[in-house]
This record gives C-alpha cells, structure tokens and sequence, in this order.
C-alpha cells in the first residue's frame, strides 16, 4: 500500500507532466472508484485546468480552475501518463484525456481507490480530509498522547490510526517501532510521554528519509519508472536478519496486520 512518502513521491513526479494540462475529455470504467454520480464527476472536470496537486496523508488532492477532487490510491491505485493513443489495460479504470496528446490513467488492479469532488478552497475542511489526525512533521505530544494515555489498544495499531496522526502505514509503523525498540504487542497505556515524543520524532526522522529516498518499492508501487529506494534501509520490514544485531527477524500478526521486528533489539517489556 502506498504510504506517505509513496505518495509524496507520484504527486512530485505528476507535477512535472501535468500543471496547467487542460483536461479534454474523461472515461470512467469502473464507476464504484469516482464516489459521486461519475456523469456529476466528468461535467465538473472537463475542460479545467489541473493547476496543482496538494497532499494530505496519503491522500492526493488535484486542484483545478475552481473545482479540486481527491484521490486515495489505497492499496494498488497508481497514475501513469502515457500517449493518448497507447492500448488501454485491463486494470486502467479512470482516463483522463489532457490537451497535449497524453493521458492521465489512473490504474488500480484490485478497484479498491476513490475520488470524490470536493470544494476549491475548503477542502481540507471537508471529509475525507477532516478525519485525519496531523502528519507526524506537524504533530505535537499534546494532540497524539491522549490515544496512548491509559489505552489497552497496541502501540502498532495506534500508529496505524489515520485519525491519531496520519501518513504511517505497516511499513513504516513496523520500521518505528524498530527504531524506538519497541515489541510490536506494546501496549499505549505503557508508554510513557517521552516515548511517546520519541515515537513522532522517529515518525518525522523516517518518513522525511524514505520522502528523500523516493519512497519504498514494494509489489506494485512505482511513480512512473521512479521507483523508491528506501528499502535498502529497512531495518525490519520484510527483512530475514536485523541490520543492528544479526539476529533473525520475526514476523507475527497484530490485529491483523502483519509485524516484523527483531526479538532481541526490541524486547517485550510488559
């Protein structure tokens, strides 16, 4: 699945093939991905303009003349620009048709991305984007560690909660875990206010390195033939042996996410 640096990387990368395209036409085929009536979805973007792409989470928002709508790619989503006249793929469900003889795909193998139309210039007040917690660069301890204080809930699954403080995936929650040598079975009430600083700051420190290094290529991600390479420095995330200690990576299951961590560097303590 896509992570914050994941989609960090496509909505750099989109920027540099589609600021100012005018979008001439739009082919909807597989109308559950656009979450409005997908006629309603066409009308309100043809012929504008895409003049930026902003992004909140993992969410990324187009915004047009005077109309925006975002997209969640979920697990598979991507967007490739490709010559209008390439062969169409089975997994290509939304086209977007731009003015140069390109077009904008947006590909999703297992049809599980949305676009929704939202307001010009409100819609970070607006849902989706409303039920998300801060990113972990503009976290403070104040709004994130009321979800640790006296919870039964793990520590990996509050850092999977979008609303507690958004852009982390499995990835990278399993890779800050690591790094604050934490079991994956910690529970919130367990941690204390500094560790709790201490697990933003990590979340910052790795998320801003995976953004610089392109994101992480796992399965199907890539942004157009840029392909992340932050998985040369994954410490445990589908790795066999712990870059810190040599020991061997396990892998076990948290409400049901899958968890790898290294059994000597991050010790069960409770």
């Amino acid at each position: 699945m896509p992570e914050l640096p994941e989609v960090e990387t496509v909505r750099r990368t989109l920027k540099n093939f589609v600021l100012d395209r005018e979008i001439t036409a739009i082919t909807v085929h597989w109308p559950r991905i656009v979450e409005d009536d997908p006629d309603l979805f066409k009308q309100a973007l043809l012929h504008q303009h895409i003049r930026d792409i902003d992004r909140v989470g993992k969410y990324l928002i187009f915004v047009l003349d005077d109309t925006a709508f975002v997209s969640h790619l979920r697990m598979e989503g991507k967007y490739n620009i490709v010559p209008s006249k390439s062969p169409l793929t089975r997994h290509d469900h939304v086209i977007f048709r731009l003015d140069d003889g390109r077009d904008l795909r947006y590909n999703d193998t297992r049809k599980f991305g949305r676009m929704v139309l939202v307001d010009h210039d409100n819609y970070r007040h607006e849902q989706p984007l409303t039920k998300l917690g801060p990113e972990p660069f503009e976290a403070t301890l104040d709004e994130v560690y009321p979800a640790f204080k006296k919870s039964k809930r793990y520590v990996k699954s509050i850092l999977l909660d979008q609303s507690v403080m958004c852009g982390l995936g499995n990835i990278y929650a399993n890779e800050v875990m690591f790094v604050m040598g934490m079991h994956p079975k910690t529970r919130g009430k367990d941690v204390s206010k500094k560790r709790v600083q201490g697990l933003i700051d990590a979340s910052k420190a790795i998320l801003s390195e995976a953004i610089t290094q392109g994101g992480t290529t796992i399965h199907s991600f890539d942004a157009n033939g840029i392909h992340g390479l932050f998985q040369v420095k994954l410490h445990v995330h589908g790795q066999k042996t712990c870059k810190a200690c040599g020991s061997e990576i396990k892998k076990i299951v948290v409400d049901g996410r899958s968890s790898y961590y290294c059994p000597v560097c991050q010790k069960r303590r409770y």
